[in-house]
């Protein structure tokens, strides 16, 4: 019997679908597979040393035929603004994939992955599914790369640096080692600590920080993001990179490069096939069920999908220090953080959640009152500025709280602006803004409390965000089902064939 797989490859990389379809992946025969319209590859993964606790892979490409659509790889394609600018919706044979073998073999790990997995096009619209002129979720370069900022005590001062490979996974083995633990207490990572970003001696002496920040501005590209800077848009952001470490080319996040999953693998430091949260939404074979993790009514019970043993920067800190505190707001992946907005949201506490954006501090109300995600996430992101302020001060809803060892704060707002505008338009660049002024009143926070001189702080994105074409829409639905294929389209790219 023929492999439906093949039907559906045969269909999705016609000329027909090439303005939409860039790659479609899937894994067989214990190998992984890449195809697009002109050319295909085959390839393996085996580890560099069974032994070891993290894992470190070593692939071998078993076949080629015409282009290899994952051979450039590049981290730096596409970098700084104007290259970017220079080259909107970069054709296939233009772009790059940072870490594209490791991306793909991780992702069909998870025992729900897809039969198939369609990356879409760098220009391409999804008109029919909201329209938005942002979007991400690809392999691309411009897609999966996130801004990565980190400065402070323990933190090298080299400014914006070049070349430095770096991924969303390195990020919680990153933060133990900057707080003076050996990143193998954190089971089953994927990432490796960024030495290269740290001041090893004053960790060692023990002038590293007694605090870690973690702030991530969702969906922010980091090119437009450093712009900003540059053009005296975000001075607090400014503030930090003046302190620290920049990586002009930027941190890579995971396939798919969408929000739940690479939060949840900033937090654990494994990749979706590894932690679970396996995108925004899967297929679930066995109990013949669709999973929903990141909408407003799941986001407070979106961890209950991770894999069995998955480990977190939270809970590998507490089990080095017993008793310490870490905080996690705003953030739906908060898997044994010892305050959790989402804990809070469980357990039905009543919060103080403000009735509308307008006049909020930090907030751009020309977008407020025509954008009605704008004025959501505003509402969301002052309650967040306020949770981080109060729990630095001490004190939250009348319950006292020690210093965090860690506090994770999470931005919502400028996703929604990219998604809205694309990511060089004014909405975009006001929601840096306006996000800059809550991390601002953050700093400020820690200045008052007298920890901001030994407190590190690191910026970062779940993923990049590009800018698409409107007249390049469609869907490969239609031609799917005209080949004779029940499928089963899981977050737009999913495959699910005969489910």
């Amino acid at each position: 019997m023929a492999d439906p797989r093949d039907t559906a490859l045969a269909t999705l990389v016609s000329p027909t679908l090439e303005p939409i379809v860039e790659v479609v992946l899937l894994a067989r025969d214990g190998a992984y597979e890449a195809h697009a319209v002109d050319g295909s590859v085959r390839f393996r993964r085996e580890p560099v040393d069974p032994g070891a606790p993290a894992c470190e892979w070593r692939f071998t490409v078993e076949e080629v035929t015409g282009r290899n659509p994952l051979g450039d790889q590049a981290i730096d394609r596409f970098a700084g603004l104007d290259a970017e600018v220079s080259n909107r919706f970069p054709d296939r044979t233009a772009n790059a994939y940072p870490y594209a073998y490791e991306q793909v073999a991780q992702l069909f790990d998870h025992p729900c992955a897809p039969d198939l997995c369609v990356v879409h096009t760098a220009s391409h619209h999804w008109a029919d599914q909201g329209g938005h002129i942002g979007e991400h979720g690809s392999l691309g370069a411009v897609q999966c790369r996130a801004p990565f900022i980190i400065s402070g005590p323990g933190v090298r001062r080299d400014g914006m640096v070049e070349g430095v490979e770096a991924q969303l996974v390195d990020i919680a083995p990153t933060v133990l080692a900057l707080l003076g633990h050996d990143p193998e207490v954190l089971d089953g990572r994927d990432g490796e600590p960024l030495h290269r970003l740290l001041d090893a001696d004053a960790i060692s002496a023990g002038d590293g920080p007694a605090h870690v920040v973690g702030l991530l501005l969702d969906g922010c590209n980091p090119n437009v993001l450093y712009d900003a800077v540059a053009s005296g848009d975000a001075p607090n952001i400014a503030s930090l990179m003046a302190d620290g470490t920049t990586l002009r080319s930027g941190i890579v996040s995971s396939l798919p490069t969408v929000t739940l999953p690479n939060h949840t693998s900033i937090i654990t430091g494994r990749h979706p096939g590894h932690h679970g949260i396996l995108h925004n939404a899967w297929w679930d074979r066995g109990r013949g069920a669709q999973v929903i993790t990141n909408s407003p009514e799941t986001w407070a019970t979106a961890m209950s999908s991770l894999l069995p043993g998955t480990d977190s920067v939270h809970l590998a800190l507490q089990r080095c220090e017993p008793g310490a505190f870490t905080a996690s707001v705003n953030e739906p992946a908060d898997h044994g953080a010892g305050y959790s907005t989402f804990d809070l949201l469980r357990r039905g506490v009543r919060m103080e959640f403000p009735h509308t954006a307008e006049g909020l501090p930090h907030t751009t109300e020309m977008f407020v009152r025509p954008v009605k995600d704008y004025a959501t996430f505003t509402q969301v992101d002052h309650h967040g500025t306020t949770q981080a302020v109060a729990i630095l001060g001490g004190s939250y809803l009348g319950v006292d709280y020690p210093l965090p060892r860690f506090l994770w704060v999470n931005f919502a707002l400028t996703d929604s602006a990219f998604h809205e505008g694309g990511p060089h338009s004014e909405i975009a660049r006001a929601s840096i803004r306006d996000t800059d002024g809550r991390i601002g009143e953050v700093l400020a926070a820690l200045q008052r409390r007298g920890i901001r001189d030994r407190t590190a702080v690191f910026l970062c994105a779940d993923h990049g965000m590009e800018e698409s074409n409107p007249a390049v829409g469609g869907d490969w639905s239609p031609a799917l089902a005209a080949a004779g294929l029940d499928v089963r389209d899981e977050a737009f790219g999913f495959l699910y064939l005969d489910p």
